[in-house]
């Protein structure tokens, strides 16, 4: 859902009562397993995870004034989303993210390209998500980005 928040902090407080725990626990394992060079901001209203413009100066090809994202959280009207930015780019993570949520989870994976979708906060991978954070670090993610996305 759109936020106006400028902050983290902000971002955190306005969250519905009923998503503060879930958000909370997914931005404690993410923070936990964040690369080193990636920092956290809020990135198109959500919780962004970025690699700032002092590690990557030349930024997001799509802007180059914003830093190249990483991973985003965000509270949508019926889900929270992770947005892995490194899955939809690294065919053999996606392979691993894949078969190790359905070895966790009882629900099917609820996924598009790069977003993965949880409707039941009871049913959250929390540590699944830690680990895909830790899975490449911030040079390997600006490698897979200059050759196979920024084209």
């Amino acid at each position: 859902m759109p936020t106006k928040a400028t902050t983290v902090t902000e971002y955190l407080n306005a969250l519905p009562e009923d998503r503060k725990v879930a958000v909370n626990k997914l931005r404690e394992q993410i923070l936990d397993n964040l690369p080193k060079g990636v920092v956290e901001h809020i990135s198109y209203g959500m919780l962004g995870y970025v690699i700032p413009h002092k590690v990557y100066p030349s930024g997001y090809h799509c802007d180059n004034k914003l830093p190249l994202p990483f991973m985003n959280l965000a509270n949508q009207k019926n889900f929270i989303a992770v947005y892995s930015m490194v899955l939809y780019a690294k065919p053999d993570l996606m392979d691993w993210f894949v078969s190790e949520y359905s070895k966790r989870c009882k629900y099917k994976l609820d996924m598009g390209k790069s977003c993965v979708r949880f409707k039941k906060m009871e049913d959250i991978p929390f540590e699944l998500i830690g680990e895909l954070t830790a899975k490449v670090t911030a040079q390997e993610w600006i490698e897979i980005y200059e050759n196979s996305i920024k084209k």
